[in-house]
């Protein structure tokens, strides 16, 4: 792939588009061909860059490994709907059928972890294991917003349901605010380490790509908005089957929209084995800021018998 775009980024990776679920998806690829596959999938405001320390470790372990850009995220499609978490787990079981598997182990942060939740519970039959960073069970999270509906996420979620406004501010000033995203939502290690500045580089110019600045919003107005409709409804009805693979959930100590007990909450809906670890000085961006550990627990975890 040589678009050119700001999600084009060289390194031990091949990029390439894949068909599913009737869009076209970008992917990051690496190891071998004959390896198990694992999808990772990132959150906001990210691109599959975020993977950028799993995706060698895992290659190198003998892991066949796709980091995807999310449906309107990066060089992925961005058509004007289809952003609701039934979607976005159908793109994401399409992707692992066209990436030519029956399943993968499923690996997902913040958003993307919310998509990894949704297939292991709806789609479980395309998913191996399930690990997540930084993101809570979908039913975990919405029984904490209802008995502290102004806790942060809920703010920040409803913070962007206004039309074109949220957009604006997300690019105003080169897309500034996605750079004071990521040091709020940090730990301060993060923010002092002398890859910080790169990382909020890359990550504003792939929010400043055609229409991303209001595809990556999208989700989170459907979060809120399908509390007063009958497709919330169904969807948190569904989602309160028990998840049937084991699943590892990472979340840092100092994260200051989702706590850690929140995250905790979602053993409450695994059925096969509930690993979960907690970081200590990290943020919302446990791979990013923790890689050693994120990748060292994905290690250990995917080579589980």
């Amino acid at each position: 792939m040589t678009s050119g775009s700001a999600a084009d980024i060289a390194g031990p990776w091949t990029h390439r588009t894949v068909s599913a679920n009737g869009v076209q998806l970008h992917v990051a690829q690496a190891g071998p061909e004959s390896g198990p596959l694992v999808l990772l999938l990132h959150g906001f405001p990210g691109f599959w860059w975020a993977w950028r320390h799993q995706i060698p470790a895992l290659a190198a372990a003998g892991y066949r490994v796709a980091a995807a850009d999310l449906r309107g995220y990066g060089d992925s499609d961005r058509p004007p709907r289809g952003y609701d978490l039934w979607t976005l787990a159908g793109d994401a079981a399409g992707l692992v059928r066209s990436l030519g598997a029956r399943e993968a182990a499923i690996v997902g942060a913040g958003w993307g972890g919310a998509v990894g939740w949704t297939i292991a519970t709806l789609q479980p039959g395309a998913v191996r294991r399930l690990a997540v960073v930084a993101a809570p069970h979908p039913r975990a999270l919405r029984d904490a917003a209802r008995r502290r509906p102004w806790s942060p996420v809920v703010r920040a979620a409803a913070s962007v349901q206004v039309p074109r406004l949220p957009e604006r501010r997300v690019r105003r000033d080169a897309a500034a605010w996605v750079a004071e995203l990521l040091r709020d939502g940090s730990g301060p290690g993060w923010v002092a380490a002398p890859e910080f500045a790169e990382v909020a580089d890359h990550h504003r110019a792939a929010m400043l790509l055609p229409r991303v600045s209001h595809t990556a919003l999208e989700g989170f107005r459907w979060c809120v908005r399908s509390q007063f409709r009958p497709d919330g409804a169904r969807y948190a009805a569904a989602m309160d089957r028990r998840v049937t693979v084991p699943v590892l959930q990472v979340h840092g100590a100092d994260d200051p929209w989702v706590p850690d007990r929140v995250a905790r909450a979602s053993a409450r809906w695994c059925d096969a084995g509930h690993d979960h670890r907690t970081l200590d000085g990290v943020g919302h961006f446990p791979h990013q800021e923790a890689p050693r550990h994120v990748t060292d627990a994905l290690l250990d975890f995917l080579d589980a018998p």
